[in-house]
């Protein structure tokens, strides 16, 4: 099997020569670029499939990051799925809740650990992608059925969701989501519970990130997602997906 290609999108190069020494003595490719617009035409020139995640900073010189992941995400498939770690000096937590709210999965502030970097870049690396074959444990697999909730279609195999027969674009994060919901139909889960389904107990980007999440899902799925009844609020406890749904 080769080993994961990532992709770094940094203007700092010597952190990105660090990490790419890092990440290579551990078993993973890197390759580099600059600039928002060079990253962005290396993902496109690639082959279908090429890179594994990409670790993305904020700040850079000709767009930022914020801008990249939304460009990134309205790509067709499978790049629009691709994994995003996103790096940055600013410690405003406004600036990961919109990090999060554009398609990234995962934020990690500088100066960093290279294990932690590593730790959640392997978290990236474990979920299912649209090419997978198979599934870790807990996830959804190619041979699943859909799933049918109301209006609503999952589709573990092709990795889509539908309303009414119209596609919903979530990130692989999101959609891991919505499937560990599913999959617990019914039950309260609390964030701790969601956080272990999804990244099998691996570290939380950042307190209460994993809301960020379900608001995003909620705005997918949702008719009205400021009043959702899909997927609903359970104060003090977390959420339950409902069972029966009848919009």
């Amino acid at each position: 099997m080769s080993q994961p290609l990532v992709l770094i999108i940094d203007d700092d190069q010597r952190l990105a020569a660090m990490v790419e020494t890092y990440l290579a003595q551990n078993g993973l490719r890197v390759e580099h670029a600059e600039t928002a617009q060079a990253g962005l035409d290396r993902l496109a020139q690639a082959a279908p499939g090429s890179f594994s995640a990409l670790i993305l900073d904020l700040m850079l010189p000709d767009v930022d990051g914020l801008e990249v992941c939304r460009r990134l995400r309205g790509m067709p498939q499978p790049l629009r799925s691709l994994p995003v770690l996103m790096l940055t000096a600013k410690g405003d937590p406004l600036d990961r809740v919109i990090g999060l709210e554009l398609g990234a999965d995962d934020y990690l502030p500088k100066p960093f650990e290279p294990r932690e970097l590593l730790a959640r870049l392997r978290a990236l690396l474990r979920r299912p992608t649209l090419a997978d074959a198979g599934s870790p444990a807990g996830l959804p697999s190619a041979a699943e059925p859909p799933l049918r909730f109301g209006r609503l279609e999952i589709d573990p195999g092709a990795r889509i969701v539908r309303v009414d027969g119209a596609e919903r674009p979530l990130t692989a994060y999101q959609f891991d989501l919505l499937m560990a919901f599913a999959q617990r139909a019914g039950r309260v889960l609390s964030r701790e519970q969601l956080i272990d389904a999804l990244k099998g107990g691996a570290l939380e980007p950042f307190d209460r990130s994993i809301d960020v999440h379900v608001g995003r899902v909620r705005a997918a799925i949702e008719d009205d997602p400021k009043a959702p009844r899909r997927i609903i609020t359970v104060r003090g406890a977390g959420y339950v997906f409902a069972k029966v749904q009848d919009a």
